[in-house]
């Protein structure tokens, strides 16, 4: 038997430390589908968001799986991209519109400015 301080030490350098022991962790399907809704809580905290709302009811529920969700969310996203796209041609409607109007209103001040210049030239004739 070994009562030594040296068998201590070297029992104790055997023994794993707390930095290299082995954990091994098992990821199951509801603890994706937790992690998964507790981030799109967070992400629609303080919004009205239907679409979030909608995956956070369907993570919610037992019966659909989460492939059913990731189909959800790719489809969200084609969505959002056309109402982008849809955005982004209204914008340059708008914008083109808005030119279209601010060189219509310096037509007519020109035209006005012509106008006041002539009858003013009229009215000293006439006087």
């Amino acid at each position: 038997v070994l009562n030594d301080d040296d068998a201590l030490d070297l029992f104790k350098k055997t023994l794993p430390g707390a930095g290299s022991s082995f954990l091994q962790l098992k990821v199951t399907a509801s603890s994706q589908k937790s992690a998964a809704l507790q981030l799109i809580r967070r992400a629609a905290h303080g919004r009205r968001s239907p679409g979030l709302d909608l995956l956070a009811l369907a993570l919610q529920g037992k019966t659909a799986g989460f492939e059913k969700v990731l189909a959800m969310i790719d489809e969200m996203v084609v969505n959002l991209k056309k109402e982008q796209e849809a955005d982004d041609e209204k914008k340059a409607y708008c914008e083109a519109e808005f030119d279209k109007a601010e060189d219509k209103m310096k037509e007519l001040e020109l035209s006005l400015k012509d106008s006041n210049t002539a009858i003013d030239k009229m009215t000293g004739d006439i006087e």
